[in-house]
C-alpha cells in the first residue's frame, strides 16, 4: 500500500497492487476525500448534463445505483454576463463550509464533486483560446472563460475535486506552432491556479487540483512536466487530468503514484479495458448516454462467460442490442437473465419497446439504469481480475467473446440539446419531426385555396376541416 495525499487538499490515493510507477499496468487503489465516499479504482465518472446524470432522478440515484461521484463542466451554469450576481449558482445561501455547487444541485454529501472547466465531451469552440482564457459553450452562446474567473468558481462552488483549465484542440490536428502555444498556454494555466488556490497561507481553497497533461508526446510538453515534478506545482497537484490514452505512457516516474482521471471518449468496452491496462483510474464513458438516447441496452460482462456456460461458443456475442426492434415487441424476458438492475428486476424488453415506441421518459430512464449498472459491474470485475492476477488472460476471453464494436444508433432518441449540436453555425437536421406548423402559413394558403386545407389530411400543419377550416368558413 503507497497512499499518496496532497498536503494542501484532503485527497488521499491508496495504491492496492505492488507495482512500479514507470511501468504501464493496470493498477488497484482506493481514491478517499474526508466526509465522501471512497472510490474503488479503476472506476468511472459519471457525466452529468445542466447539473444532473441523464435521465435519473436523484433519489432514484441513490437507491438504485453505486454511484459516488459525479464531474461538472462549469460551462453548464454561467451565462454570457460577466457578473457573479447574475449567475444563479453563485447566489444559492449556504453555510461557511458548505459547497453552494452541492447545494444548487442537491447531490448528497458523501459523494465526490468533480469540476472542470468544460463539459465532457466538449463542444468544439469556434472562438479560439487566448493566453489567458479558454472558449466555452453555455447555454447563450459562446464566451471566454479566463483563469481569474475559473480560480473564483472554485472558490465560490468549492467542488472537492477541480481539474485545471488545459488548452485542448478539438476536432482537428494542431500544427507544431499550435503545440507550442497549447505547452505555453496549460503551463501558465496551471501557475496561475495552484498559486491563486493555494498561495494564501491562510485561505488555501480545500478542492484538490487535477493537473492536465495534454494529448502531445513527450518532447513536446517536457519542460512543463518538468514543472509538475518541481517544487513550486508538485506539492500543489493531488492528481493528473489526461485527455488522450496514449497520454498514460508519459507520466513522469515521480507523478506516477498520483491518481489519473483520463477524459476520454472510448467507443466500446474494449476501449475501456486497454485504457485499464495502461494504468487508468477514473475514466469517463459517454458512450453510457449516448446508447441510453438511442434506445439500445448494454449486454456484456467482465469476464466473459466461461465457454461452458455460453449457448453460443461458435460465434461472438453482441455488446448491446436496440430495443427499438419489433423483435422485442412480445419478449417478456429481462435486459439480460443475471442482471440485478431495477430494470432486470422489474421490466421485460416488450415493456420497454412499448414506451419507447410511445415516447415515454420511463422508457430512457429505465435504459439508463441498466447501462449504469452495466458498466459498473463491468468495472467492478475488472477489479476482481487483477486482484485476482488474471486481468490479462480475461481481456483475451473478452476479445474472442464479444464483437469489437457497438451496434449502429438507428433508433429516435430524446430532444437534442443545444450543446449536443454541432458548433459550425448552422442548424443541423432535426432528429424529431416538426409535430405542428404555422397557423399564418396555413391560413395564407386557405386564402388562397380552400381547398387546400378542406380535407383532414393536410399534411405536417395539422389542420382539419372541422377547425380551423370551418371557423374561417
Amino acid at each position: 500500500m503507497d497512499p499518496e495525499a496532497s498536503p494542501d487538499a484532503m485527497v488521499n490515493f491508496t495504491l492496492l497492487t505492488p507495482s512500479t510507477t514507470s511501468v504501464l499496468a493496470p493498477r488497484l487503489g482506493s481514491l478517499a476525500f474526508a466526509g465522501r465516499k471512497a472510490i474503488s479504482t479503476p472506476n468511472f465518472v459519471p457525466l452529468t448534463t445542466r447539473g444532473a446524470v441523464p435521465h435519473i432522478s436523484h433519489d432514484v440515484m441513490r437507491e438504485q445505483t453505486a454511484i459516488g461521484s459525479v464531474y461538472f463542466g462549469l460551462e453548464d451554469f454561467i451565462e454570457r454576463q460577466e457578473k457573479k450576481r447574475t449567475v444563479p449558482v453563485y447566489n444559492i445561501p449556504t453555510a461557511p463550509h458548505e459547497s453552494p455547487l452541492r447545494k444548487f444541485t442537491c447531490f448528497p454529501d458523501d459523494f465526490l464533486l468533480i469540476l472542470g472547466p468544460r463539459r465532457v465531451p466538449a463542444v468544439a469552440c469556434p472562438p479560439d483560446h487566448t493566453p489567458n482564457s479558454i472558449s466555452i459553450l453555455t447555454s447563450v452562446g459562446f464566451r471566454q472563460l479566463d483563469g481569474t474567473q475559473y480560480v473564483e468558481a472554485v472558490q465560490k462552488l468549492r467542488p472537492d475535486i477541480v481539474v485545471g483549465m488545459a488548452d485542448l484542440v478539438l476536432g482537428k490536428r494542431a500544427g507544431p506552432k499550435r503545440q507550442g502555444k497549447m505547452v505555453d498556454r496549460t503551463h501558465a494555466y496551471t501557475m496561475h491556479g495552484t498559486e491563486s488556490l493555494y498561495g494564501s497561507t491562510q485561505h488555501p481553497s480545500p478542492a484538490a487540483y487535477f493537473a492536465p497533461i495534454l494529448p502531445l508526446e513527450n518532447t513536446q510538453q517536457s519542460l512543463y512536466l518538468e514543472e509538475l515534478e518541481g517544487d513550486d506545482l508538485r506539492p500543489h497537484i493531488s492528481g493528473l487530468a489526461l485527455y488522450d490514452t496514449a497520454s498514460l505512457s508519459i507520466v513522469p516516474e515521480s507523478l506516477g503514484r498520483l491518481p489519473r482521471v483520463v477524459f476520454s471518449e472510448p467507443a466500446t468496452p474494449h476501449e475501456l479495458l486497454r485504457q485499464v491496462s495502461l494504468g487508468a483510474d477514473l475514466v469517463t464513458v459517454p458512450f453510457i448516454g449516448e446508447l441510453t438516447d438511442a434506445g439500445i441496452a448494454c449486454d456484456f460482462v467482465f469476464p466473459p462467460p466461461s465457454p461452458s456456460s455460453s449457448p453460443d461458443t461458435t460465434t461472438e456475442q453482441p455488446l448491446a442490442f436496440d430495443l427499438w426492434s419489433p423483435t422485442y415487441k412480445t419478449d417478456t424476458a429481462p435486459l439480460r437473465p443475471d442482471c440485478t438492475c431495477y430494470t432486470c428486476r422489474n421490466h421485460h424488453r416488450a415493456y420497454i419497446n412499448h414506451l419507447l415506441n410511445a415516447k415515454e421518459m420511463l422508457a430512457w430512464t429505465l435504459l439508463q439504469l441498466h447501462n449504469v449498472h452495466t458498466v459498473d459491474r463491468f468495472l467492478a470485475g475488472v477489479r476482481a481480475s487483477i486482484a485476482r492476477g488474471s486481468f490479462d488472460a480475461d481481456v483475451h476471453a473478452f476479445h474472442r467473446a464479444y464483437v469489437s464494436e457497438l451496434p449502429a444508433k438507428v433508433g429516435q432518441g430524446p430532444r437534442l440539446r443545444g450543446h449536443h449540436r454541432p458548433a459550425t453555425g448552422a442548424h443541423p437536421p432535426r432528429r424529431n419531426a416538426r409535430a405542428w406548423g404555422r397557423l399564418d402559413e396555413a391560413a395564407t394558403r386557405f386564402a388562397e385555396s380552400p381547398s387546400a386545407v378542406a380535407t383532414p389530411d393536410t399534411g405536417a400543419d395539422g389542420l382539419e376541416e372541422r377547425g380551423f377550416a370551418q371557423k374561417t368558413a
